[in-house]
């Protein structure tokens, strides 16, 4: 894992969800550009719940920034193009809404 900072948009709502102890977390979307202008999907959960209530609070497309552990992947699209993305467990936020 590696301990980093994204900042983006949220793309969609964030979800709050239960896990098997019972215990709430959210995730979430962001769209973030790379130095590039190429758009990186960062896949969100939060266990934190002032990250929680601040992501849950947040509209599709407000900006926001997010630190927290960082895993690298790879996934496919449709036509068969690879493609980067990040999964990060998010333990601090900063969100400007859109209003």
């Amino acid at each position: 894992m590696i301990d980093g900072l994204v900042a983006g948009r949220l793309y969609g709502d964030a979800e709050q969800r239960i896990d098997k102890a019972g215990k709430p977390f959210t995730v979430a979307k962001v769209r973030a550009s790379t130095a590039d202008g190429e758009t990186l999907f960062v896949n969100v959960i939060a266990f934190e719940a002032s990250v929680c209530v601040a992501l849950r609070a947040l509209l599709d497309g407000d900006s926001l920034a997010l630190t927290g552990s960082i895993t690298p992947r790879v996934w496919t699209d449709k036509q068969g193009v690879t493609k980067p993305a990040l999964d990060m467990v998010a333990q601090r936020i900063l969100a400007l809404s859109a209003e």
